[in-house]
Formats: structure tokens, sequence, C-alpha cells
């Protein structure tokens, strides 16, 4: 019995599939052009809507503001689309793209993967303004373009570019650099930003370049001055000595193994003047994994700050400059988000993120949340807070927790500027201004600024000067 209905559905699916043939050949009825635009119909992005939504050739790798234009990296090609619209201003058939520079001074880096060389272009125009032809890899800053060359495994040169210039600004030489990587920024001796599932680990755009840059050149690590453009001292680490410069500042830690423990002690140099600075015993820095303590990864923090875990187990951010412990969390509490002015906590279990600022006892502000699991990531233009349950994407003002955007909304944030950002899921991506930025980003102006938040720490000569 059970056969023979079987054998009858199957019947009747044919017979539909007939007639359904038929109706399309003679131009009767023809059902797929319509599903098809029913499938390629641009779903919102969120609630409330974007101010604009485009969708893009595929799924995209980076997305990057740059001035009044957008850089969308995907795997075979680099494209340029308009802040204000989204809509393509061009397109080039390169394998990585990068931004350097900001504003009116922003070019956007592009080249192709295991090919020496690069070309620098016009954000808006996609114009080439620069060629290389020699270079194997390449950083970009807010305020500058590295780029290294290799004559020979022992003789490579680190050259330093204004974003928009044509002359070097400064030269130094790298023997034996540790890597040949034809693409864009590798990893240098530094620390690692704290980051959310769903928003993108570049979000804010490229940082401003540090005051000291470590190199792993031959096994030891020379340290660059980029204000003198020079080399000022060469470090070499014992077996379990992890070395990192970060705020003006280069840390070894060091690391020991006893009674089944790491055991850790974490000294701060000052290599201009070859003298150390601050020394911390017990500060675990989360750059050993087991027993044996073997440091294969960089600490946590970003720009004059590095996040720690202290002998009871609490987190601590910490001054990379003078070695002052800034915050020290309490048990249970989940470090969320850093940066040198700010820190984003989450209790134990609990809901709410907070921001503290450093130096003041009271929190700043607080986000409640359904979500016991909720992320945040801090930035100079917003704290972004991307609840899970449900999904949430909420921009606040840093120093006041003023609510710049709040939706509803599973996408992904892939840029953070000062009048808004870009989120997108899938091949879409859409623009969200900030409240009070008006609904379309508005041009931007190049030029630098005095900000200390633009520095690289509160207390670096070059910002100093400027108060």
């Amino acid at each position: 019995m059970a056969k023979g209905t079987a054998n009858g559905r199957a019947g009747w699916v044919v017979a539909a599939l007939i007639v359904l043939v038929i109706l399309v050949s003679t131009n009767t009825w023809n059902p797929f052009p319509g599903l098809w635009d029913w499938v390629n119909t641009s779903q919102p992005l969120s609630a409330p809507k974007v101010s604009w939504q485009q969708r893009l050739g595929g799924s995209p790798k980076s997305v990057v503001m740059a001035g009044n234009a957008i850089m969308v990296e995907h795997r075979t090609s680099v494209e340029g689309r308009s802040l204000t619209t989204g809509i393509r201003l061009w397109e080039t058939k390169k394998d990585w793209g990068a931004v350097a520079g900001e504003g009116n001074d922003a070019v956007v880096v592009v080249g192709d993967l295991l090919k020496k060389g690069y070309e620098v272009l016009d954000p808006v125009s996609g114009t080439v303004r620069r060629t290389d032809e020699d270079a194997v890899a390449v950083w970009t800053y807010r305020n500058a373009l590295l780029d290294v060359r290799c004559g020979g495994a022992k003789d490579c040169t680190l050259t330093a570019w204004e974003p928009r210039g044509s002359s070097p600004m400064w030269t130094v030489d790298l023997p034996g650099v540790g890597f040949v990587l034809f693409a864009d920024n590798p990893d240098l001796l530094d620390a690692k930003p704290l980051t959310a599932r769903r928003v993108a680990g570049d979000a804010a755009g490229p940082a401003l370049m540090p005051s000291l840059l470590g190199f792993p050149v031959d096994g030891r690590v020379r340290v660059v001055d980029t204000a003198a453009g020079r080399a000022v001292q060469d470090f070499d680490p014992g077996r379990r000595d992890r070395y990192v410069v970060v705020g003006g500042r280069v840390l070894r830690v060091e690391a020991r193994s006893a009674d089944g423990s790491c055991y850790f002690t974490v000294t701060a140099t000052d290599p201009a003047a070859e003298k150390e600075v601050w020394r911390h015993e017990a500060l675990n820095l989360r750059t050993a994994d087991g027993a044996g303590c073997t440091q294969r990864d960089d600490p946590a923090g970003g720009q004059n700050v590095i996040v720690a875990v202290a002998a009871d187990g609490s987190e601590v951010v910490v001054d990379t400059y003078d070695g002052r412990v800034l915050w020290i969390g309490k048990q249970g509490e989940k470090l969320l988000a850093v940066d040198d002015r700010y820190a984003l906590v989450r209790p134990s279990g609990g809901k709410v993120v907070t921001a503290y600022e450093f130096g003041v006892k009271k929190a700043r502000w607080s986000f409640e949340s359904e979500d016991k699991k909720v992320q945040a990531v801090i930035t100079r233009f917003a704290a972004v807070v991307v609840p899970e349950e449900p999904d949430r994407i909420v921009a606040l003002a840093p120093a006041n927790g003023k609510k710049l955007a709040d939706l509803r909304s599973s996408a992904k944030v892939w840029a953070i500027g000062a009048g808004g950002m870009i989120i997108g899921e899938g091949r879409e991506i859409g623009y969200v201004p900030f409240a009070g930025s008006g609904a379309t980003p508005a041009p931007t102006s190049g030029g630098s600024t005095t900000d200390s938040s633009l520095c690289d720490g509160p207390k670096e000569p070059q910002c100093n000067a400027d108060k």
C-alpha cells in the first residue's frame, strides 16, 4: 500500500513538470523570472534602515573608509565606492588592498600576492599616484606608509613615505629581515587589540604610526625610531623571552617554568637611553600557553597600554610608558575592549557593559543588554556594543555613553568613522549615520590634529609638545 502511494505521488510530480514545461514553452506562464527577482531582492540590513545599501559582486574581505570613499577588498579585486551613496567608483584586479592616511590625505594601496611592488591610488578616482616595483611588504598608517625592499637575504631597507608623498621621508637598514611577505601589514612585534566577532579588527581604519616599531631581524629585534628615522637598538631574545614594542617602550617578557606553572617578569626599556624604566613581577601577559612556558603570542592592548592577569587572577591594564596599573578588574569581570583612555568591562554572568576612564574611580556610563555574552569594541569615534540575543548593533560616544546609533541587525560592523559606520552581511553593505551627523556623511577634510588621542600615548614627547 505504501509503495503504491509513493508511485502515485511520483506520477503527479512528473505530470506537474510536464504541464509547467508546456506553459513556459508556449509563453502562457513563466514563474522563473519572478522567482529569480524574489531571490535576488536585497533585504534590509537593519531596522531602522541604513541611509544607503548596495549589493557587492561578492562577500568582501575588508571594508575601510578612505576620506570620501570606501575601499572594498575582495579575493581577486579591490574597488572604491562613494561614502555618500555606496556607488562603485572604480575597480582594479589586485589581490590585496589597504588604506593609508585619513580625510583628504587618504590613499588606497594595492598589490598582488607573491609579487613584488604596489600601487598607491586616489580613493575617489582610482588614479595611480605612485608605483613601486621592488617592495616585498607594506605597512599603512594614518600618517605614513612604510615599505621594505630586499636586495638579498641580508640586505633589506625600510622606507617611510607620507601617504600622498613622492619622496621618502627616511630609510633604515633591516639586514636579515625575518619575513618576506608579498602583502600588506604583516605582523610586527607589538600588542594586538581586543576584538569582537561581529566587528572587523580594522574597523577604526589605520592607526597612527607608533613612535617605536619592533622588527624581527635575523633572530633579533631591531627597534626603529619612526620620528627620527633611525634604528636605535637591537635586542637578542633568550629562549624563554618575548619582546614587544608598545607605547614608546620595549617590553621583555621573561617566562620560567617551575612547580608546573609559568612565572613571568616584565621589564620595560627606553631604547634611546638604553636603560630599564620599570619592572613588574608575576604579571601574565598571556604570551605563553601551557606549563612549558613557550611564548608564541603577543599581548593584548592598544596604543599605550597592555592587558595582563595579576597574581590573584584579576585582569589589569598597565601603562607601558611608566608601568602604572591604570585599572584593576574585580573577580569574574571580563575586559572587552581597551584603548589609551577607556576600558569596557562586563561582569561575570552579567548583562551590562560598563565604561571606565583611567584615573577616574566612578564608571563613565553603562549599557544594559539582554545578552549575557554581549561583546564590544572601542575606537576613537565610537564604542560599539553587539548583543546577539537578540541581534543588535549599538554605537555609543566613548566619553559619555550617548547613543549614536541603535539597530536591530545581525550584520557585521566593517568600518567606523567620525560620522557613521559601514555594516554588512553577505554581499550587502550599508551606511549608518551617527545621531547628529546627518543622513549622509559629510565631506572630510585632511590635515593633522594635535588631539592627544591621536598620539602614541598621552606621555609621548610629540604629544606633550602640543599641550
